[in-house]
This record gives structure tokens, C-alpha cells and sequence, in this order.
């Protein structure tokens, strides 16, 4: 483990000796003791410089693995993990909030196709069904790490929308620079189980825990120019609310 990092058990504590262990291990990470993408001692040599069996080693780390602070990479070893995005409700894209955050966004296109919309996305749109949409997929990465699947669903000719555009830039900064006024949106956030080719492409497993987001904005029109449903890794993402009371 790292040099500058101490782990003092107490023995005689009713708490158990792996939660010691995962909770001063969490927090020297907390602390940026233990900076993102720095690497634990094997179970083996953590075990000896501690004086604890293998197993409870082994708990400390699983646990810890479980919420989310570190990773196991086969033929690296146990990792900390790049820090949880947290991001406010505002009316800004993810990669706008990735990048300010300084968290190295980049983007994969895995579908870009103009499509006929169906009859749920249409009437939200304000489309007839079967009208012609633009649909995009795209899979988002934070500091070289899968972070959401993002799907939108635009009118076209909002704005030329091409994949070298989309992988080197976020869509609402293209919007935008397309003259799209964006004012408003209306968002739904909720949260449900990785299917398992969700959980493929964000490195998860099948069953993990994703955040959901459904959102349509409209421009100073009032007219609908995007609406997206994105999901996110839970373990990598939050969203922070300002609460007002009136």
C-alpha cells in the first residue's frame, strides 16, 4: 500500500476487523491520501503487514469494491477507482459538467441514423409517428472510465450532427452553436437494475445499480428540440439538488 498511509486496529473493539480496515481505507481515499488509480498491496502482503488472515483481507476489499472505491483489474491488481461524478440539476449536457469538473470526457458514437419515430417518443417531440427523427447512442466515458449510455431522440436539421462532431464535442454545445436556444426542460430521475448488455458496456454487473434519466428540452419557442433517456453508473454518478424553500 501506499507509505503515507497508516491503518490503526484496534483489537479489543467490538467492531469487526475487516470494517476497520474498509472504513480507514475509505477514508484515505475521502481524504486523497490514496489518489485515483494508485494501487494496493496483494491480500498477501496487506495480510502480513497487518497482522490479519487472508480472508479478512479479503472481506475489507470486497466490500470496499462494493461500494464502488475500488476496482479488481486482472494483471494490475486492486485499484482505486477515479472519483464519483456529482453533478447539479441544471440545464447543461454531461460533457459540459465532465469537462468543467476536469474529469477528461470522451465520447463513443455507437448509433447515429435518422429513423422513423415511434409512438411514444412522437407526441413528446410534437411529431406525428412514423415522422423522421435523428437518433443518437453514445457512450460516455470519465477519466478513461464507462460512465452512461446516453440515447436522444432530435427533429431534424436542428444542427449538423455528425459522429467525428459528437466523439470531440458534447450535443448541447453543437445545439447551440447551431443556434438552438435551449431554455427549459422537464427531467424524470429514477433508478433500476443493469440488463446485461447495459452492464457490458459499462463495465458493471449484470443487476447493478444504474441511475436513469429521462429528460426533454425545449428551446424560447416552447418547441421540443431533444429528448433523452441516459442511464449511469451509480457506483460513478450522482446528481445534487438545491432545495428552496417558498
Amino acid at each position: 500500500m501506499t507509505a503515507n498511509l497508516a491503518i490503526d486496529l484496534d483489537r479489543s473493539s467490538p467492531v469487526p476487523l475487516y470494517f476497520q480496515v474498509a472504513e480507514q481505507i475509505a477514508e484515505a481515499i475521502r481524504r486523497g491520501d490514496l489518489a485515483p488509480g494508485s494501487r494496493l498491496d496483494n491480500e498477501i502482503l496487506l495480510a502480513d503487514k497487518l497482522g490479519l488472515s487472508r480472508p479478512t483481507i479479503r472481506q475489507a476489499i470486497q466490500y470496499l469494491v462494493d461500494k464502488g472505491l475500488l476496482v479488481r483489474k486482472r494483471g494490475v491488481g486492486t485499484q482505486v477507482v477515479h472519483g464519483q461524478v456529482k453533478r447539479s440539476v441544471e440545464l447543461t449536457s454531461l460533457y459540459d459538467d465532465l469537462r468543467r469538473a476536469g474529469q477528461e470526457p470522451a465520447t463513443q458514437v455507437l448509433t447515429l441514423e435518422p429513423r422513423p419515430v415511434d409512438e411514444h417518443i412522437a407526441p413528446i417531440l410534437g411529431l406525428e409517428p412514423g415522422t423522421e427523427i435523428l437518433y443518437v447512442e453514445r457512450l460516455r466515458f470519465a477519466a478513461g472510465e464507462p460512465l452512461a449510455v446516453l440515447h436522444n431522440w432530435l427533429p431534424l436539421g436542428l444542427a449538423p450532427l455528425g459522429a467525428a462532431a459528437l466523439e470531440d464535442r458534447g450535443l448541447y454545445e453543437l445545439l447551440r452553436g447551431a443556434g438552438v436556444r435551449m431554455r427549459v426542460a422537464n427531467q424524470r430521475i429514477g433508478a433500476r437494475a443493469a440488463s446485461q448488455a447495459e452492464a457490458r458496456l459499462l463495465h458493471e454487473r449484470r443487476g447493478a445499480p444504474l441511475l436513469t434519466m429521462v429528460r426533454t428540452t425545449y428551446d424560447d419557442q416552447g418547441r421540443a428540440v431533444e429528448h433523452g433517456s441516459h442511464i449511469y453508473r451509480a457506483s460513478h454518478y450522482s446528481l445534487e439538488v438545491t432545495l428552496i424553500e417558498r
